[in-house]
């Protein structure tokens, strides 16, 4: 079985086969191209734990690798598994073969399953290939595809005006973050010569720290657009149109995943500048408060766990500025877990309700009690209450934080205190009380049912991994903190209360925090006002300067030129067909007035011969 991760080049080729088999022959398969497309998921995981076995069976360095010349451009794309991708490789696996059991479904008949599963395939193989890089280069490519299956999955339902828009929204948000991570591959090959990580990370020290510097600030560019912090978190929320199992794969498990990825994977360059890992603590505790205090407001479930993903992904950014990489990938794969089980239990609901709406939920317990009990284990890990495993993950990351940096220690305190509330406000919302919408809630088929145990099942348990997961990062697993862990769980336990009674419904259409904070409320609904920001700055402006261009200098100048030309062939042309009169004494007199003219230019030229 170990031996299947030598042909660690086989997750990347095995899922692109099956994508390209589940496009042109899912016509035939029907609902089995669920199965077809399962196999790629499945095979990763496969690898991922036979590479597991083997780093902890006591292997050092890259279990296996190999390269290929890129273009003839005298780069190349190789790949290696290590530890961390063996790490990666097992999570994108797990989540993504649930989410296409859980997606057979979840989707009907007539929803252009082949594109889908097609997509979730090419996404498997893709994500892949950013873990098994063994290098820049190879990484680049993998996170530009990764960014093309996010676009196409969030803009599934294309006919919907919001699912497009929220498509490129995503799209164009997260190239931004990529022009920073395409600017750092530049200097590096200034510096270096080469892009792997081998060659990178051994002349980070004869580097000019001012160098370090810039290079690791546009590797946390990239980073942020594609885990979705400030200030390029906006995009996320949004992705919200696409289907449910696709935010569980890749907005709460995977694709976002790859910034924290990316910094971890880098840290040799990341962590040789203190100013670097200053800002990356900055932006993640601020993104972890911010975003927190955003989902409490929320009156859609997804939206909740959007805003709880941003937040999360901010834990993991301030562990990892606090020189806690290892920390920040424990608390990685904790999260892929419940919040994976959060998004698909969230989907279980909307698929029996019809609806995304919290005020039209309710009294569910009675009527879903698998999803019920599924969901309160993932909003228990997410809270972070022992002895789940977001208790342990999150103490680290607390823990870690709180040593480098007391004031933002007190801030992720307060974050985790927010996000005992808000989910446990969605909660109430959702299980207890009295259903507030139509139809007859039930719950789904197996195909539903089963992911939603198996990843209960981890969310509750991946807390005691927590030395096998540092094992595989790359480092050691810490011992609790008591008084940190203490003082995070009365937080928590003090958030749930506050978040239980906000979720008491006084009259229909109201609750307690909606009745006593109106305004503050709807600031927070809208994101802080993130969005009004960006279309004030960035979009009008780019919009206005646009049309300008249009009316000025493409119409004015560009489309003139054009037009004048044509004019000129025209006139011209009027004035040669005037001589077609079709009049034989005009055809002798232009024929005779012409040899005078060419006799005389003759005489002229040879007079002085």
């Amino acid at each position: 079985m170990t031996g299947i991760a030598t042909y660690g080049w086989s997750v990347v080729a095995v899922p692109l086969v099956i994508a390209v088999l589940a496009a042109t022959a899912g016509r035939v398969l029907g609902t089995r191209v669920a199965a077809l497309a399962a196999l790629a998921p499945a095979w990763v995981f496969a690898v991922g734990v036979a590479a597991s076995a083997r780093v902890l069976a006591g292997e050092e360095g890259a279990i296996a690798s190999g390269s290929v010349e890129w273009l003839g451009a005298g780069l190349t794309v190789g790949w290696a598994i290590d530890g961390l991708t063996a790490l990666m490789l097992l999570v994108v696996g797990l989540v993504a073969f649930l989410v296409v059991v859980f997606s057979r479904g979840y989707l009907g008949p007539g929803e252009a399953l082949p594109r889908y599963f097609a997509v979730l395939a090419l996404f498997t193989g893709a994500m892949s290939a950013l873990l098994v890089a063994d290098g820049f280069l190879g990484l680049f490519i993998g996170w530009e595809l990764v960014g093309v299956c996010s676009y196409l999955l969030i803009g599934y339902w294309f006919t919907r005006p919001e699912a497009s828009t929220a498509a490129v929204k995503a799209f164009l948000t997260t190239r931004v973050g990529d022009m920073g991570l395409l600017l750092a591959l530049a200097l590096l090959w200034r510096e270096v010569g080469d892009l792997s990580y081998t060659a990178v990370f051994a002349a980070v020290p004869g580097m000019e720290a001012s160098t370090v510097s810039t290079i690791g600030l546009l590797l946390l560019v990239g980073a942020v657009g594609k885990s979705a912090q400030f200030p390029l978190h906006i995009w996320l929320p949004d992705a919200m149109e696409g289907p449910t199992p696709v935010s569980a794969l890749i907005h709460a498990a995977t694709m976002v995943a790859a910034g924290v990825f990316l910094l971890a994977r880098a840290w040799p360059v990341v962590g040789a500048s203190a100013d670097v890992q200053t800002i990356i603590l900055v932006l993640g505790g601020f993104t972890a408060i911010a975003a927190a205090g955003s989902a409490g407001a929320q009156r859609d479930i997804k939206k909740v766990l959007a805003y709880s993903t941003i937040s999360q992904l901010g834990f993991m950014f301030a562990a990892i500025g606090a020189g806690a990489w290892v920390v920040a990938m424990f608390h990685l794969v904790t999260h892929a877990a419940f919040k994976a089980l959060l998004f698909l239990g969230a989907g279980s609901v909307i698929h029996a309700t019809g609806t995304q709406r919290l005020d039209a939920m309710g009294g569910l317990l009675k009527k879903m009690p698998l999803t019920a009990g599924t969901w309160f284990v993932g909003a228990a890990a997410l809270a972070g209450i022992p002895p789940l495993s977001g208790f342990f993950s999150k103490d680290e990351v607390l823990h870690t934080v709180v040593g480098a940096d007391l004031g933002w220690g007190v801030m992720l305190f307060a974050a985790s205190t927010l996000t005992a509330f808000y989910i446990t406000r969605t909660t109430v919302l959702v299980f207890f009380g009295s259903y507030r919408g139509e139809g007859v809630p039930h719950e789904g088929g197996w195909d539903l049912r089963v992911p939603l145990v198996v990843l209960a099942a981890f969310a509750a348990a991946l807390g005691f991994a927590g030395g096998p997961i540092a094992e595989l990062a790359g480092g050691h697993h810490g011992e609790i903190d008591v008084l940190v862990a203490s003082i995070a769980t009365a937080l928590a336990v003090l958030g749930i209360a506050v978040g239980a009674v906000s979720g008491i419904r006084p009259k229909q259409g109201a609750d307690v925090t909606k009745l006593a904070f109106v305004g503050p409320l709807r600031w927070a609904r809208n994101g802080w006002g993130f969005d009004e920001i960006v279309r004030q700055t960035v979009t009008r402006p780019a919009c206005a300067t646009a049309r300008v261009l249009d009316r000025v200098v493409d119409r004015g100048v560009v489309d003139r030129s054009v037009e004048g030309v044509g004019a000129l062939a025209r006139l011209v042309g009027r004035g040669y067909s005037a001589l077609q009169s079709g009049d034989t004494q005009w055809y002798t007199t232009l024929l005779g007035a012409g040899t005078v003219a060419l006799l005389a230019l003759v005489a002229y030229l040879g007079r002085g011969v």
